[in-house]
């Protein structure tokens, strides 16, 4: 019973301060952009759901923008579902439907809604 006792304690898997080498050294990096004032980065990550779903998180826009125009317009220019989620730490996320990295990339770029020096597209492929 002694050796279970340790099952009570809820590890985050993506706890950067924890695991922060083993992700390449990004948790540091964004730290002291974070520090030096230019930690607006626009992050662009997919995540797997089930079997074959997977949906794209885009994080880090201007909270300026309308987020439901840009929602709308990649909806209808890339014909997939998404959605706008308020999140305390991060404050609002983009999620659509599927991998669409590599064109919220070139969406963000071509409206000029973000440098392409200051998105980083997180996953391989």
């Amino acid at each position: 019973m002694d050796q279970i006792a340790n099952l009570g304690k809820n590890k985050d898997p993506f706890d950067l301060d924890e695991f922060g080498d083993a992700l390449g050294g990004d948790a540091e990096e964004e730290q002291q952009a974070k520090k030096k004032g230019g930690g607006d980065l626009v992050h662009i990550r997919v995540q797997q759901r089930n079997g074959r779903k997977c949906i794209t998180t885009v994080q880090g826009l201007n909270d300026e923008l309308d987020f439901k125009k840009i929602l709308k317009a990649v909806k209808k220019a890339h014909c997939c579902n998404g959605t706008v989620v308020e999140d305390e730490d991060m404050g609002k996320v983009l999620q659509f439907q599927g991998d669409q990295r590599d064109n919220m990339v070139t969406f963000l770029t071509d409206n000029e809604l973000a440098d392409k020096s200051k998105i980083k597209k997180h996953g391989h492929g």
